[in-house]
C-alpha cells in the first residue's frame, strides 16, 4: 500500500504555501500557488529561505469561501494507540489559512458572510472525534480488508477509502484528482476510537472499539431524519469491536441508522416534536436501495427496532414493519422491542429478553476471526442494524450487550477465557468494557444531538441510578435548547464542510442574509414585557386588591396569549438551516 507521509512542515511565502514532507529520506515538497491555486510537486531546494516555517501534523484539505480558497491543516494530534502495529491518531487542533493576504477586496456584507462561513468550518473542526492513520486504512473493517484484491492493496489511502466514512472527502477533491499528491493527504474519519490493553487470566490482549460515522446524509438530530433518495440513512454509524491476542485477531461489526424511509421531525419549540411520515413519495424505492446496499456490504440484516409501540412513535413502528413485510426479502429479519415499556420502573434486567431473542441469529452470523498465521477461520455472515428514534441512547445500550456476547465467544475461542468463565465476572475488564461503551455513546450523541448520551449510567455500571436519571434530565434540557436554538447553524456548518453547499465567490448574495419574519422579534419582546409587568404588579400592589388583580390578570393574559401564539408558530422561532433546504432533502 502507498502510505502517506507522517510529518510535515508548512513553509509560507506571500506567493506560495510549501508543504515539506519531513519523513526520513524524503525530498518531496507540495507547492500551492496562492494566486492560481495550482498544486504541484517540487523539491526542498526550491523553498525560498525567507519562507515562514510552522510544523503541522497533516492536511485536511482546501475549501472555497467568499474571500477565496483556504488551506485547512492539522496542527495538533494525540496518539490513541496501535491497531495491528499501525499508529492511530486523534486530530486535536486545526488552522484555516487564507490563500489571499487580505480581505480588503470584499464588501462589508461579503466580509460578514466570509466570517460566518469561517465560523461554520471551525464549528465542525472542533467537533470531538476526528481520527486518522498514515499507513493503515481506518475506513474499512478487518473483514472487508481481508477480502480485497492485490490491485486494491496497491492503491493509496485516498483511492481505496470507503467514501461513506471520509469526512474530508470534499476538502481533498483536488488532491484526489492528482495521484502524485496522494502521499500528502489521508482520509479522516469522524466517530469514536478507543484502544485498551487488557488482561484476563494473566493473558494480555488488545481490545478496541471503532465507530465510523457516515458523511452521507450527515447532520443534526431533528433536521436530518430517515433516508435520502439514494437510500443513505441519517446518523448511520458502523461500529466494529476488535480483539488482538497472540497474533490472532477477531472482529464483530454492528450498524445503527435512522428508520430508513422518508420521515421528518422538525423542531417547533415543543419538547418532543411529532414525527411526520411523508405522504407524497414512494417509500419503497429508497427503502429497498438502503437494504440492497446493506446486504451487499454486510450480508444478512437483523433489524432491532427499539422505538415505542404507542404514542407518537407508533406510526413509525407500524410503517417499518409493513415495509419489511412488503419487501419480503429473506435476507432481512425484523425484531421490534419496545425498550421503554420493557425497561420501565427500572426493570433493566428485561433487556436480556431481547438478547435471548437475538442469540440464535447472532450465533449463526458469527464474527470475523483470523489465526496467528493469517488464515481466515470464520467470516461474519450478517449484522444487527439497531435503531431507536435518534439511534443514540437505547441503541448504544443494546449494541454493548450484543458486543459483549460476541466477545465472550471470541475470547474463549482464542484461549483467553477458560471454559465456563464469564466476562461479567472479570471485574477489572468489565469496568474497562462498560466505560468504553459509555464513552462511545457520548461521542456519537455529541456529534448528532449536541450533548452526551442518556442512560450511560446503565452502560457504565450495569444498573440505573438516581444520579443517572438526574444527569439524563440535565442533558435533555441542553438538547432541547440546542435542537431549537443552535442546530440550524450546526447543520449549515456540516453542509458547508461536506460540500452539500458550495460558496460562489461571484455570488453577491448568500442565503445567510435572509431577513427574519416580523414575528421573530416582535412577539418575544411583547411576551417578556407582559410577563415583567405582571411580576411588577404583583410586587408593587395598587391601592386596592381589585386594582392589583385587574393589572395582574391583564398582563398575565397578555403574556400567556403571546406565548401561545409563539408556540403555535414554533417553526418561525427556531434556528433553522439556511444553506440547504432540508424539506427538499427529505
Amino acid at each position: 500500500m502507498a502510505t502517506a507521509y507522517e510529518s510535515f512542515c508548512l513553509r509560507t511565502t506571500p506567493e506560495k504555501f510549501y508543504i515539506e514532507a519531513c519523513d526520513n529520506g524524503s525530498n518531496d515538497v507540495l507547492a500551492i500557488d496562492r494566486v492560481s491555486t495550482e498544486m504541484s510537486l517540487t523539491v526542498r531546494k526550491d523553498i525560498p529561505p525567507s519562507a515562514v516555517s510552522q510544523p503541522i501534523c497533516g492536511i485536511m484539505g482546501t475549501i472555497r469561501l467568499v474571500a477565496g480558497m483556504y488551506l485547512i491543516v492539522i496542527t495538533k494530534k494525540k496518539k490513541v494507540g496501535d491497531l495491528l502495529g499501525h499508529a492511530v491518531w486523534k486530530a486535536l487542533d486545526f488552522d484555516v489559512i487564507s490563500y489571499k493576504k487580505t480581505v480588503l477586496h470584499l464588501t462589508d456584507n461579503q466580509m460578514q458572510d466570509n466570517k460566518a462561513f469561517l465560523s461554520m468550518i471551525n464549528n465542525v473542526l472542533h467537533t470531538d472525534g476526528f481520527y486518522f492513520t498514515t499507513d493503515y486504512d481506518l475506513t474499512h473493517s478487518l473483514q472487508r480488508l481481508a477480502n480485497t484484491s492485490p490491485e486494491f492493496q496497491e492503491m493509496s489511502l485516498l483511492e481505496r477509502a470507503d467514501q461513506r466514512f471520509v469526512w474530508n472527502g470534499h476538502l481533498l477533491r483536488e488532491f484526489i484528482a492528482q495521484p502524485e499528491l496522494h502521499r500528502f493527504a489521508y482520509p479522516v474519519v469522524l466517530g469514536f476510537i478507543t484502544m485498551k490493553s487488557c488482561c484476563i487470566n494473566g493473558k494480555v490482549f488488545e481490545w478496541n472499539i471503532i465507530s465510523r460515522r457516515s458523511c452521507f446524509r450527515a447532520g443534526v438530530r431533528y433536521y436530518v431524519r430517515g433516508i435520502d433518495s439514494e437510500g443513505h440513512a441519517a446518523n448511520f454509524v458502523e461500529t466494529e469491536q476488535i480483539v488482538q491476542y497472540n497474533g490472532g485477531k477477531a472482529s464483530f461489526v454492528q450498524t445503527r441508522g435512522s428508520i430508513p424511509f422518508y420521515w421528518s421531525q422538525r423542531p417547533n419549540l415543543k419538547y418532543k416534536p411529532k414525527p411526520q411520515i411523508s405522504k407524497t413519495v414512494n417509500h419503497m424505492d429508497g427503502f429497498q436501495r438502503h437494504f440492497d446496499s446493506q446486504i451487499i456490504l454486510y450480508g444478512k440484516q437483523v433489524i432491532l427496532n427499539l422505538i415505542n409501540q404507542k404514542g407518537s412513535e407508533k406510526p413509525l413502528e407500524l410503517a417499518f414493519d409493513k415495509m419489511v413485510n412488503t419487501l419480503a426479502n429473506g435476507m432481512i429479519k425484523y425484531i421490534a422491542f419496545d425498550f421503554h415499556k420493557e425497561c420501565s420502573r427500572m426493570r433493566w434486567h428485561r433487556l436480556q429478553i431481547l438478547v435471548d431473542m437475538a442469540a440464535e441469529i447472532q450465533d449463526e452470523f458469527g464474527y470475523f476471526l483470523v489465526d496467528s498465521d493469517g488464515k481466515v477461520l470464520v467470516q461474519q455472515e450478517g449484522t444487527f442494524r439497531s435503531n431507536c428514534m435518534d439511534c443514540l441512547d437505547r441503541t448504544n445500550v443494546i449494541q454493548s450487550l450484543l458486543a459483549r456476547r460476541s466477545l465472550q465467544s471470541q475470547l474463549q475461542r482464542m484461549g483467553v477465557l477458560h471454559v465456563g468463565q464469564q466476562i461479567e465476572d472479570q471485574a477489572d475488564f468489565e469496568k474497562i468494557y462498560k466505560n468504553a461503551w459509555a464513552d462511545n455513546a457520548n461521542a456519537c450523541a455529541k456529534q448528532y444531538a449536541g450533548t452526551g448520551a442518556l442512560k450511560t449510567d446503565f452502560t457504565r455500571t450495569g444498573k440505573r441510578t438516581q444520579w443517572g436519571l438526574l444527569m439524563d434530565g440535565w442533558n435533555s434540557m441542553i438538547r432541547y435548547y440546542k435542537n431549537n436554538f443552535s442546530d440550524g447553524f450546526r447543520q449549515d456548518s456540516i453542509d458547508l464542510f461536506l460540500g452539500n453547499y458550495a460558496v460562489d465567490e461571484a455570488d453577491m448574495a448568500t442565503p445567510l442574509r435572509d431577513p427574519k419574519d416580523w414575528k421573530f422579534l416582535t412577539l418575544p419582546i411583547i411576551m417578556v414585557v407582559a410577563f415583567s409587568m405582571c411580576i411588577i404588579c404583583l410586587l408593587m400592589a395598587g391601592d386596592t386588591w381589585t386594582e392589583t388583580l385587574a393589572y395582574v390578570l391583564f398582563w398575565g393574559t397578555a403574556s400567556v396569549v403571546t406565548a401561545g401564539v409563539i408556540l403555535f408558530n414554533g417553526r418561525d422561532f427556531v434556528d433553522a438551516p439556511k444553506l440547504v433546504q432540508k424539506e427538499k432533502m427529505d
